[in-house]
């Protein structure tokens, strides 16, 4: 009996010892494995702008083996280039040519526009455009979103309300880049003693990263 107690008490021992260590490389090994694939994608990807280059004069034709991520550097160089070339006198006339084109070909002209404000908006609106993080109640009572402060409704639209109303970006989650704009009175938000960085954490988890508040990180 004794011996048979043993040996239960070892294999719980031994069941133990094999699902914390399981768990302990898989908490370690899936970020590192996946970051790793997901660049492994992005870099090959990118490598396909290599394929611009007539043939004859790209990398694989000359080099002994490939290279990964030269296409990221031929990418980068793409940019500097047409970021030199559109911001001189010349290439701002041509861009203008263009865009006038553009807007009369069906179709064309809708992509084209939408793209350009959405890629716009991402680029001239960094993180410190935002001035806080509130909750809002939304879409209905009792039910809360996070919510970034982008400024104070001005004009027409707050002299058309009784309340001060602000100006609020309730980002979706795991892409805080897309979201809508809302109005909303300011004294019925509830501020938020997070960063906007930690924020981002918290939307891009969907909640499984909770920002510690600055006591309790002290108090650790």
């Amino acid at each position: 009996m004794n011996e048979r107690r043993e040996n239960l008490t070892l294999f719980g021992r031994m069941r133990k010892f094999l699902k914390v260590n399981i768990l302990a490389g898989l908490l370690f090994l899936t970020p590192i494995v996946a970051t790793f694939l997901i660049l492994k994608v992005i870099i090959g990807w990118i490598d396909q702008i290599l394929l611009i280059i007539p043939p004859g004069f790209r990398p694989k034709d000359f080099l002994p083996f490939p290279v990964p991520g030269l296409g990221l550097i031929v990418l980068v160089l793409v940019l500097i280039f047409s970021g030199v070339f559109v911001r001189n006198y010349l290439g701002k006339k041509l861009v203008s040519i263009w865009e006038r084109i553009v807007e009369y070909i069906p179709i064309v002209n809708k992509i084209y526009t939408a793209v350009k404000q959405l890629i716009d908006t991402i680029v001239r609106s960094p993180v410190k455009d935002i001035k806080r993080v509130v909750l809002i109640e939304y879409p209905k009572e009792n039910i809360y979103a996070m919510a970034y402060v982008t400024g104070v409704a001005m004009g027409e639209l707050q002299e058309k309300t009784k309340k001060k109303m602000i100006n609020v970006y309730v980002p979706t989650t795991p892409n805080p880049t897309s979201g809508f704009y809302l109005m909303v009175p300011e004294d019925e938000t509830i501020p938020l003693d997070i960063s906007v960085e930690d924020s981002f954490k918290l939307l891009m988890s969907g909640g499984i990263l909770t920002p510690v508040k600055k006591e309790e990180q002290e108090g650790l």
